[in-house]
């Protein structure tokens, strides 16, 4: 498997799979490829990493900036983040989001955000402490992993692409 950048012809293929990849999930809403069309046709899609193998786009995952209680520092939200349905648990979906993490600590980031499941984002050092809130959703979905040891409090907002 090759973990690359973005390029032009993997546009269609990003959205697709991501409408497949978030299609049988129960918390979806099915605006995850526009929110990534969104994010790249506003600027706001900082690293857009895709996953190849056997010459076949198979995963991808996006981060974009967020802002803390409408302060912006170097930190960003990951996700969404999609593996093709037969290809799930599998450890693509990891080995995107630690090339990803490890390519923002190289930007020089304070660290990265997210919503979703603490049971599986703190295999990658996310936590969540009470203290970072997204609207509605439960304290222990919000969570974040810090670069440089600072602790983010407040409300996190993304960018607009997702209908903040």
């Amino acid at each position: 498997m090759i973990i690359r950048g973005e390029q032009a012809g993997d546009i269609s293929p990003i959205h697709r799979l991501t409408a497949e990849a978030f299609a049988p999930m129960s918390f979806s809403d099915g605006t995850e490829p526009d929110v990534i069309d969104a994010l790249r046709a506003a600027g706001d899609l900082t690293l857009s990493l895709v996953a190849i193998k056997d010459q076949a786009l198979v995963g991808h995952v996006a981060f974009s900036p967020v802002n803390i209680s409408g302060v912006n520092r170097a930190w960003y939200g990951l996700g969404p983040v999609s593996v093709a349905p037969e290809l799930q648990r599998r450890g693509i979906g990891t080995a995107l989001i630690n090339e990803g993490l490890t390519l923002l600590r190289g930007m020089g980031a304070d660290g990265c955000a997210l919503i979703g499941d603490p049971a599986y984002y703190s295999r990658f050092g996310f936590v969540s402490d009470g203290n970072l809130h997204y609207k509605a959703v439960p304290d222990k979905n919000v969570q974040w992993l810090s670069f440089n040891g600072v602790h983010p409090t407040g409300q996190l907002v993304f960018s607009p692409a997702f209908g903040n």
